[in-house]
């Protein structure tokens, strides 16, 4: 009978996989990954709202329309997000979709609850702008991490990445310029600087930490 192979004695490429089946997470580790990153992630969402902040990606388009409409955040964060699951969808197939459409899911549903049972009044605009923006970066990465996203210009921006290498977080920052600037029609300028500063704060921790190959437990 012929011996297995040492680790050392396999190609680079079967070293890749075998690492990668070592490493790789559970559903278990999934579930709680996705429940723990869209936990942080709509905590920090409900900081942002609670001064009337706004951020990038399609959260921030909902917190924008949440300022102009009648309709309640849950409903158009849902709503925003629809066009990019369908890409998602096409480009990224169907786990990552189903993922996607469940981590929106939950945020939306979070929104309401945190909105009922953790009222804020009299919070620091630097600190809630800030520190909500922190955790939806945080929120964010566990989520890629799990290969899965907050949908919107998440999945465009790994879409960016994975083709070109440009970074996630880089991409998300043109972008998310874009969606900060237009709030000048709707808040103060003085909250759109300090939301633009936020902006930075939510992409930078994915610049700095969500770069290709760095992480394999996927």
């Amino acid at each position: 009978m012929a011996a297995t192979p040492h680790l050392d004695d396999r190609s680079d490429d079967d070293a890749l996989v075998f690492e990668w089946e070592q490493t790789r997470h559970t559903p278990t580790e999934d579930v709680f990954g996705i429940a723990t990153g869209t936990f942080v992630a709509a905590l920090g969402l409900h900081l942002l709202k609670s001064v009337d902040a706004v951020t990038g990606g399609t959260a921030g388009l909902a917190l924008l329309l949440d300022q102009v409409l009648a309709a309640p955040f849950w409903l158009v964060f849902a709503l925003v997000n629809v066009p990019f699951i369908a890409l998602a969808l096409w480009k990224k197939g169907l786990r990552f979709t189903l993922l996607t459409l469940c981590s929106v899911g939950i945020v939306s549903a979070l929104s309401s609850v945190n909105a009922a049972l953790m009222p804020l009044h009299d919070i620091v605009p630097v600190y809630a702008v800030l520190g909500g923006n922190l955790l939806v970066g945080v929120g964010m990465l566990i989520l890629f991490r799990h290969q899965a996203s907050l949908g919107g210009v998440n999945v465009v921006a790994i879409l960016i990445q994975e083709k070109t290498g440009f970074r996630a977080g880089w991409v998300q920052m043109i972008v998310d310029a874009l969606i900060v600037a237009s709030a000048l029609f709707v808040v103060p300028w003085t909250l759109v600087l300090l939301s633009a500063l936020g902006v930075v704060v939510v992409n930078l921790v994915l610049a700095v930490n969500h770069r290709p190959g760095r992480y394999i437990g996927h």
